[in-house]
């Protein structure tokens, strides 16, 4: 039996924190993802997974207990699986058909995670991403090819994991990387550079209020918003918490000056609805801006921004500031 998004309310994530897979990861940041997936309900003695058959899903168990049999059900079963572990994950990978029997050995609860949802999990938490491989690296020591391929998937992925689980935006590490560039590119080719920081007025007084799921939703809300607000060129990242950044390329000051003003006044104007359709209060940001001089490293551009921001709050917040 399947309870579709059955993790709906963003609460329920907790329930997962147990899970080998999700040793070390900010639940926090993946719990927009977990909150999509369904839950499946076993009854004892009910077949998950067949061998030869193709799946792109992989479980997590989060009640009962599992068997898995190398070829069928009148052997010994070669694992017994119990609340915290994972199955399915290889196939998931690899794409190949199915290599055991995995059955409920009482009734048995599992949340379902599909291919797509994987793969967004693998980058949004590199943790998720090492997790997952020495967890196959355990299941597969005996074979010294794979685990040297485990090993470099893990490192590469660790590497490229550069997106926010929550709001699907660029994460703080692709930050990082991208700015970096983007400096030396703005000294090297003599054009302007300017970045702004900016953060969600009064949040703390918001969760406190209405809850932190309430919190998180404004945050996937307020992502998705400074995607369309910002212009395509521009690159957007969570910087963490509730403060975000936009790289702007060749631009002047005037014109990250407009920027700012647009943005500020179109995220005043959200309509923003809880998970049950109530609307929530509207809300606010306050946005720093600092051109990069040729002095500047990314440290400094970095604080500069920053230091432009704590000035907008000087000034009442919702308002921008150099």
């Amino acid at each position: 039996m399947f309870q579709d998004y059955a993790l709906a309310n963003l609460t329920a994530i907790d329930e997962t924190s147990n899970f080998y897979v999700l040793r070390g990861v900010d639940l926090h940041n993946v719990k927009g993802l977990l909150s999509l997936c369904a839950i499946r309900e076993l009854t004892k003695g009910e077949v998950l997974i067949r061998p030869g058959e193709i799946s792109s899903r992989m479980y997590l168990l989060l009640e009962g207990k599992l068997r898995v049999f190398l070829d069928n059900d009148e052997q010994e079963p070669i694992a017994i699986l119990k609340p915290g572990e994972s199955v399915g994950e290889l196939s998931l990978i690899d794409k190949k058909p199915r290599s055991s029997l995995v059955v409920a050995d009482e009734a048995s609860k599992l949340l379902e995670v599909d291919s797509q949802m994987f793969w967004s999990l693998v980058q949004s938490s590199h943790e998720f991403a090492i997790n997952l491989f020495s967890i196959l690296a355990e299941r597969l020591r005996g074979n010294n090819a794979a685990i040297v391929e485990i090993n470099r998937l893990q490192q590469e992925y660790k590497r490229y994991a550069t997106i926010d689980g929550l709001t699907g935006l660029y994460n703080r590490r692709w930050l990082d990387e991208i700015l970096e560039r983007q400096i030396e590119r703005s000294k090297r080719d003599k054009i302007p550079l300017t970045l702004i920081m900016l953060d969600v007025d009064f949040f703390k007084k918001f969760n406190d209020t209405y809850g932190h799921q309430a919190g998180d939703i404004v945050l996937l809300e307020l992502g998705k918003g400074l995607k369309n607000f910002f212009r395509p060129t521009d690159l957007i990242a969570r910087y963490g918490g509730e403060e975000f950044t936009a790289i702007l390329p060749n631009t002047s000051e005037e014109e990250a000056q407009a920027a700012a003003e647009r943005v500020r006044k179109a995220v005043s104007q959200m309509k923003i609805e809880a998970m049950d359709g109530t609307k929530l209060p509207q809300i606010t940001i306050s946005l720093g801006i600092a051109r990069m001089k040729d002095s500047d490293s990314m440290e400094s551009l970095l604080d500069a921004a920053d230091k432009a921001l704590y000035r907008a709050k000087k000034a009442g917040r919702n308002c921008s500031s150099f």
